[in-house]
């Protein structure tokens, strides 16, 4: 039988969920945002966290650092020639940024780390991307920067332009450390009546949950650099709905949440360390995300990257709605199925 594998398109149900209210330098606004999912309560919770912000005085947002990276693997005779490469090229940095920012006007690299593995060269190249969340942009920049490395050490041998040292779509301890795409963080402070009569708990409950789910349980599992609910669920809803790369949820799902109770209130953060979006390049001309981008107003400047960080920080805020309500839900025994049944079942 011959079938038709032509290219078409796979359709995913996509909502718009809101208005969230944010506050902040990047986002000072009420937004609805886009949500892509095959999964029906994830509407309705976020929601419901987004409700809370309307009451409690916004989600204030923050973003804390921003950088997209692409590592390489060079080859030297021995570790002692990797090692001076490794400290020539730290003493030699606006010369490789030079070769590096020629191949774009929007490429800024900012930093570089090293290792060294025998006599192999691992180097981490960090970089500004304007409103792109950068995949090309830093790959052929570092394809100039270790071209002007070859030429300069002709010791050395190519070996690859992806090293796995970036680290790209793979759950890592590097990229919470050295950082890759935009860490926002994300905080509220919702009232004991808001908690009781919208989130159906208390913020003694919840927070309770919160250290015996997301940080006990996450130990146990041996979690790496995590401690969340499902971030993961909202961001690739949120990347789906805006032309951005899905995969890279993998590394946009580490991230904290921190909740205490202040007083009479809840204290509750999402910090999102890896948030990778941007508002041009690959996905973002497609029809139905240049129009969720620009009702979300992340179109709206000229100013490199001024876009990217407002479409990360409503991310991140759509994380925190969609963490607080699932949590919420889950200390209420049989919520959070009584839900799936009601909504997922034909």
């Amino acid at each position: 039988m011959k079938r038709n594998l032509e290219p078409g398109w796979a359709s995913v149900p996509m909502r718009w969920v809101g208005p969230i209210r944010i506050v902040g330098t990047e986002v000072d606004d009420q937004v609805m945002v886009p949500l892509a999912t095959f999964e029906a309560p994830l509407w309705p919770s976020v929601a419901r966290g987004a409700r809370v912000s309307t009451l409690c005085g916004g989600i204030r947002a923050v973003v804390v650092d921003e950088r997209m990276t692409r590592s390489v693997i060079l080859e030297a005779p021995d570790a002692p020639c990797a090692l001076g490469v490794a400290q020539a090229a730290r003493s030699r940095f606006a010369e490789l940024a030079a070769a590096a920012q020629r191949t774009s006007r929007y490429a800024e690299l900012i930093d570089i780390h090293t290792q060294i593995a025998g006599n192999l060269l691992f180097v981490r190249f960090e970089y500004r991307t304007g409103d792109a969340a950068g995949h090309n942009m830093t790959t052929a920049a570092s394809q100039a920067a270790m071209e002007w490395l070859l030429q300069e050490y002709p010791a050395l041998c190519y070996v690859s332009i992806s090293g796995n040292y970036c680290t790209d779509k793979k759950a890592s301890a590097v990229n919470g450390i050295l950082g890759r795409g935009r860490n926002v963080v994300t905080e509220i402070t919702v009232t004991r009546a808001v908690c009781r009569r919208l989130l159906k708990t208390t913020p003694e409950r919840l927070v309770e949950l919160h250290v015996r789910k997301n940080l006990i349980g996450t130990m146990l599992a041996g979690g790496l650099r995590t401690a969340n609910a499902h971030y993961a669920n909202m961001l690739l809803a949120f990347y789906l709905a805006t032309g951005q790369d899905g995969a890279n949820v993998v590394e946009g799902a580490q991230g904290f949440v921190h909740a205490e109770c202040r007083g009479d209130a809840l204290y509750f953060s999402a910090t999102v360390p890896h948030v990778i979006v941007g508002t041009v390049g690959p996905g973002k001309t497609l029809e139905f995300a240049r129009r969720n981008l620009e009702m979300m107003g992340c179109t709206a400047t000229r100013e490199p990257g001024r876009n990217a960080r407002r479409l990360a920080v409503i991310a991140a805020a759509t994380v925190l709605c969609g963490e607080l309500s699932l949590l919420a839900a889950q200390t209420n025994p049989g919520e959070l199925m009584q839900a799936h049944l009601k909504l997922e079942r034909p």
